[in-house]
């Protein structure tokens, strides 16, 4: 029987094919734009937590002072010392590579080229925890550290901008008024999660940088990458243990830094690209009970179309049930093939907008079942009234129906 029901369901659909896909278009397009924004919704949070992967969940972040409020910092703290790096990387097994990093903007200069870019005081570790390759020429060796040479290591962008098809390894640039000898060139990493180039820099030993920019022998920030299946919150633990040490802080007193990483950053970007698209979701799954609504007109026009024929299928012995799936059936065929077609269409332009935003593509199949239940549903749902007001004509009134 419902076999049957079924091949009367195509049938009517087949013969007015035009309306039937007329009708079908608020499903299909609800289902696309769900599945399209769902999908655009986790691509987007997919790369978004690649990204931040990328600048190292395992990298821990250590400033002088508190973190109070909203980002601020005490004051008054004391800043640490290159000796504090050297105790916490001989001292901890939980560190992989440690290194104090100093920031200064500078105008780097070469023949009659300048350009504005950022100088960093690093040590030899800070290449390894940030995952910098060379390109060309080579790191700092142990006598430029010691010795806080003056040598530079640049990246992608500033060779651009200073050096046209020439080799720049043993070239000297000026930076600001102090010159410096490039003893290597980093492989391009590109803009980072938060849009910033990564080759727009140039790396410099610690001390040459606190020599001749900051002038002095203290370090603002360290930076640090915790072994490989090493906890953070064990890592964590040890670095305040022997910086309370070094720092001479009693029990009882609170700790004058503080230690960082990107995992709290990692799970707020995921919760809130993760509600987004929620929303979105939400906002694209109304434009389904429209489609419902249009479902719901066709189908009532059809019964008043096919009064006469349900009168005969009556007369011939057809039940009230029988009427009643009928026409359940054929609302919900209908907007499943809506359903269908819209799921095709929604993966097709998930597909283009995440290609064109060099998105992760996802292929979530959860929301694709979810579509199609959810379809069907609509098309039970809308197409109960229609079919209940078939199942209730009379036989005699129906039969005489012009």
């Amino acid at each position: 029987m419902l076999l049957n029901a079924l091949i009367q369901a195509l049938a009517e659909i087949k013969r007015n094919i035009f309306r039937s896909l007329l009708t079908a278009l608020g499903i299909i397009i609800g289902i696309a734009s769900v599945v399209a924004m769902v999908n655009i919704g986790q691509s987007a949070s997919k790369t978004i937590t690649g990204s931040i992967s990328k600048l190292g969940t395992n990298n821990l972040f250590i400033i002088p002072g508190q973190i109070k409020g909203a980002g601020g910092r005490t004051h008054n703290a004391p800043l640490f010392d290159l000796k504090d790096v050297a105790i916490l990387k001989k001292s901890l097994y939980t560190i992989d590579a440690i290194s104090p990093l100093e920031t200064v903007s500078v105008l780097s200069i070469y023949k009659n080229r300048n350009y504005s870019t950022m100088l960093r005081g690093i040590n030899d570790d800070f290449f390894k925890i940030k995952d910098y390759h060379l390109k060309n020429g080579g790191f700092f060796n142990k006598s430029d550290l010691s010795a806080g040479k003056n040598k530079c290591v640049i990246g992608q962008t500033v060779y651009d901008k200073l050096f046209i098809d020439k080799n720049a390894i043993g070239k000297t640039i000026n930076l600001n008024k102090f010159s410096c000898e490039i003893v290597g060139i980093l492989k391009p990493k590109g803009a980072d999660t938060f849009g910033r180039d990564q080759d727009d820099v140039i790396f410099a030993p610690i001390k040459f940088v606190q020599r001749r920019f900051t002038g002095s022998n203290k370090v603002n920030l360290m930076v640090a990458s915790v072994k490989k299946d090493i906890p953070l919150k064990l890592a964590k633990t040890q670095i305040a243990k022997i910086l309370r040490q070094i720092r001479n802080l009693k029990k009882g007193d609170e700790d004058n830094f503080s230690i960082r990483d990107l995992t709290a950053l990692l799970h707020t970007l995921q919760k809130i690209t993760s509600t987004l698209t929620l929303m979105l979701g939400a906002v694209a799954a109304i434009s389904l009970i429209v489609g419902g609504i249009g479902i719901m007109n066709i189908m009532l026009v059809s019964v008043t179309e096919r009064t006469r024929e349900i009168g005969v299928r009556m007369a011939v012995g057809a039940t009230k049930n029988d009427i009643l799936s009928q026409f359940l059936i054929e609302s919900s065929v209908l907007s499943s093939i809506g359903g269908i077609i819209g799921i095709i269409l929604g993966v097709t332009i998930s597909y283009f907008v995440e290609k064109f935003m060099h998105l992760d593509f996802v292929f979530n199949i959860e929301i694709m079942i979810i579509a199609t239940l959810f379809s069907v549903f609509i098309g039970i749902f809308f197409g109960f009234i229609p079919a209940r007001k078939a199942a209730n004509l009379n036989p005699i009134d129906a039969l005489r129906y012009e």
